[in-house]
Order: C-alpha cells, then structure tokens, then sequence
C-alpha cells in the first residue's frame, strides 16, 4: 500500500530514461504521483468498502473507485486503453496483459487473511480491466508475495513460492540489467520487480534496483516497493516526504482505508 505509492513516487521521475544504475538523487523536479498510487488508492477504497466474500460486489467497488479517483485525477499517467475505460461507463475488460493489474494490486493482501483469499482478490481486481491470463498472473503474483511477507516469510520461501507458480527468477539483476527494456507488459515486468525486492537489502534499496533497470520505473518501483513494506519497512523521512505529494482529496480517500489497514499508524491528520 504505502509501499507502492512510495515507489511510484521515488520512480515517477525516472520512468523511461534507461537509467541503468542505482544511485540516483530522489525527489528531483517533475516527482510525482501517477496512475499507479491512483489505481492503488482505488483498490484500497474498493477493499474498505466491500463485502470481500462476494464477487460482484468487490469488482462493482473496484469499477467505482477506479473510475471516481481517476476521473479526478485525469494526467495521471494512464495508458491509452484505461483512458477510454475511465471515460467510457458502460466499458467493459479489454483483455490487457499490462502491468496495471499487477502495480494497483497491493492493498487486497493487506485485507485478506488468508494467502488464498489474497490471490482470489488479486484476480478480482485485475478482471474489471485487465481480463488477459497474463495480467491476471502477474496481479496474483505481486499479491501473493505481499501477502508472504506480511506473513514473515524469508525470501527464499517467497522466491521458491513465485517460481512454483508464477514465474522463473533464475536470473540476477546484474545480468539482465545492460540488455533490459522498457516494458508494460505484466510477463516483463513482474518477475523482474519480485528480483528487485529479493535483491534488496532495505526499502529504499528494492526501489533503487527497480529504477536502475531502465524501465518503467514507476511501476516497478510500486511493484518492488509493495512487496519491500511489510518485509522491511518504511523510513519514517521517506513516508512523510511522499504525503507532500498527495493532494487533499487524494488523503481522504487513503485514509478510507489506511486507517482500517495501519490502525492510525501512519494516518495523515
């Protein structure tokens, strides 16, 4: 949750610009929010909202939120084909395999309470749009990571747990990184940013590997950052900055759920 909106925000600079090393300065001009904390937000709202047992009820949120937040939020960032979701009411799945499903996906495991109930929310969330088996993997994927580490799982066990059912990582970060390319594609982009938090040392670093990949920084810094939360935390600095970024109406609605979720914790007053 707050994970993947800090690493949007560390990553929304950076997006694009082949950088292919880690240490870069953070908060530089032009940071910002993008549809990835949106989309995150929307689920979380949709998670508080609904009766999480029951399907149409859960998507039906999902639809609402989505469409509510980002129609408030209209130069987020959304790809072309979430666009004309967002305007169009009556739109239905588009059969995408982008990683939206996978970046916006985060909050579902802070809700579930079960690994099973994680992954069947996970798969909720990405049918609105995302309705491709390879968007829907890649959505599941990221959820049932987080949910292992909220569960005190060592990396190894999540590692093992991903390539059991999900993905091959049988490759380093150094090895992919000089040849690695910009990618919205879930199957490009998901194991890729699982790597980067199972290479991490700390938050802070997990966001640091997803940017130094040279791609799509944003979303892979949201992706490794919603599975690095829970397994190391947040610096305090870093999740005090990222609120300077969140504008008013954006705060009521994380507050829906944050307060829900971290029990006053981290809610912003």
């Amino acid at each position: 949750m707050l994970g993947a909106i800090i690493g949007d925000i560390l990553g929304s600079v950076f997006e694009g610009s082949e950088i292919k090393e880690k240490n870069v300065p953070f908060y530089l001009k032009g940071t910002r929010m993008t549809d990835d904390s949106m989309m995150t937000i929307a689920v979380g709202c949709a998670c508080a909202r609904s009766d999480l047992s029951n399907e149409q009820s859960f998507k039906e949120n999902v639809v609402l939120c989505m469409r509510e937040i980002g129609n408030k939020n209209p130069y987020a960032g959304y790809g072309w084909s979430f666009m004309k979701w967002l305007d169009n009411p009556s739109a239905g799945a588009y059969n995408s395999f982008g990683n939206g499903s996978a970046m916006r996906v985060s909050t579902v495991s802070w809700f579930a309470s079960s690994l099973e109930e994680a992954e069947r929310l996970a798969k909720w969330s990405a049918e609105v749009t995302h309705n491709h088996p390879e968007g829907i993997k890649g959505a599941k994927a990221i959820a049932g990571a987080v949910f292992l580490a909220r569960s005190n799982k060592t990396k190894e066990e999540i590692k093992k747990y991903i390539e059991d059912n999900y993905y091959s990582l049988d490759f380093t970060l150094d090895e992919i990184r000089p040849s690695y390319n910009f990618s919205l594609a879930c199957q490009e982009s998901v194991p890729q940013s699982i790597k980067c938090f199972l290479e991490a040392d700390s938050y802070e670093d997990a966001i640091r590997n997803a940017i130094s990949m040279g791609g799509d920084a944003d979303t892979m810094g949201a992706m490794a950052g919603a599975i690095a939360e829970p397994f190391f935390g947040i610096p305090r600095e870093l999740i005090e900055k990222a609120f300077s970024y969140m504008k008013e109406e954006n705060r009521a609605y994380f507050n829906e759920y944050a307060r829900i979720v971290y029990k006053d914790q981290w809610f912003i007053k």
